[in-house]
């Protein structure tokens, strides 16, 4: 790993939703007024994902007061709070620039219906391993307590042995004359 990736990896950003281009999302990002910060969410279609590292950058258009407005979003930017998809868009590009010159109901994209059903799978399953995972930590830590238990029970009658062998040395002791 050279040194350029290492510094990156600190950067980049763990949890970001699985989306591509002609699906449409929720785009929350943090503007600064003054003192004041707050959120505003920029909701449009996807056109394209390009980029690796921390340079990853999506493009989201929308149509607003009959005017279309695009945006360029750093994925990994920290004033991208959070990306929240809204539906899956059935295209057959990954770059879906021919957007721009349809108008009303030729602009809509197909739904992917199958995307859905397959993500909302892989999300129980995801659920369900960490279940079992949080489980399987639970029965590690009960092992490991019963194990320091049974060492300390151990421990006990192995010391009585030995005060029971000092209080047998002091008796012999005593019995004895010194001489």
């Amino acid at each position: 790993m050279d040194s350029i990736s290492k510094i990156e990896s600190k950067h980049i950003k763990k949890r970001i939703p699985k989306f591509s281009a002609g699906d449409t999302v929720k785009v929350y990002v943090k503007i600064k007024e003054g003192d004041k910060e707050r959120s505003q969410v920029f909701e449009g279609v996807v056109l394209q994902r390009r980029g690796e590292g921390t340079g990853k950058t999506f493009t989201v258009r929308k149509v607003s007061a009959g005017i279309g407005v695009e945006r360029i979003f750093a994925l990994h930017s920290p004033n991208v709070s959070k990306i929240q998809v809204v539906k899956r868009g059935k295209v057959r590009r990954a770059k879906i620039f021919y957007l721009r010159k349809l108008m009303g109901k030729s602009a809509k994209i197909e739904e992917d219906k199958k995307k859905l059903i397959e993500e909302e799978e892989e999300e129980e399953e995801k659920k369900e391993e960490v279940k079992q995972e949080t489980k399987e930590e639970k029965k590690v830590k009960e092992e490991k307590k019963e194990e320091v238990k049974k060492e300390v029970k151990q421990k006990e009658p192995k010391g009585e042995v030995k005060k029971e062998a000092k209080e047998e040395k002091t008796e012999k002791e005593k019995k004895e004359p010194k001489g």
